[in-house]
């Protein structure tokens, strides 16, 4: 999808097109992600077996909602914007506030922070993908009007104001391409930091579980 004529000033064009081409070693290993424009391999959902080797969270998966507090850290500590270590510090001493009841309080709490950050991360990864979707049709719009500009420039009875103003509006629709594309690059990103979040509470809190009461 390569602009053949270059355009004067304009020269990006022929480079934000070929950027929206699937590179080949993600189109050869994922066939059936044809949307997914991030180096990292899609995965569209985590298991929970990745990033917690505490007991099994099946049941806790259906019961964290009906604790409030549970509810409330989970609020608290999912964000990203909080720090993980002040989540970490927060997870610990509510596992370790009741050590009869470690591995109950850990394993809701895991539940729930794997339900919201899993959630989180597909939604993030079905945006990365409706935004590829979107720029791909956003450069075909880019190819019809500088096919136009083109068609313009070589015409020598065309009206230079329409040649500028045509000039103008594929230069600024491939600035917004330029821009959606470095969004794309740091939100590839998120999903690999929701599963990392994970792994370092769920860590954190399988160490507070087997504390010893004189801890």
């Amino acid at each position: 999808m390569r602009l053949s004529v270059p355009l004067p000033g304009l020269a990006v064009l022929g480079l934000a097109a070929a950027l929206l081409a699937p590179v080949p070693s993600l189109a050869a290993a994922q066939p059936d992600a044809p949307d997914w424009p991030c180096v990292q391999r899609r995965v569209p959902e985590l298991s929970a077996g990745t990033v917690w080797q505490g007991p099994p969270i099946d049941q806790a998966l259906h019961d964290w909602r009906a604790d409030p507090e549970v509810v409330d850290l989970v609020n608290e500590l999912a964000p990203r914007r909080v720090p993980v270590e002040a989540a970490e510090a927060t997870a610990v001493q509510f596992i370790t506030a009741d050590p009869a009841k470690r591995e109950t309080r850990a394993s809701l709490l895991f539940a729930g922070l794997f339900d919201t950050l899993n959630r989180e991360r597909g939604e993030v990864i079905a945006g990365l993908e409706r935004l590829t979707r979107r720029q791909r049709e956003f450069v075909q719009a880019i190819e019809a009007d500088a096919a136009k500009l083109r068609k313009l420039q070589k015409d020598p009875d065309a009206d230079p104001a329409a040649v500028q103003d045509l000039t103008n509006r594929v230069t600024w629709q491939t600035r917004i391409f330029e821009e959606r594309r470095r969004t794309v690059r740091y939100a590839c990103e998120v999903p690999v930091l929701i599963e990392k979040r994970l792994f370092v509470l769920g860590r954190a809190m399988q160490g507070a579980m087997q504390q010893d009461d004189s801890d």
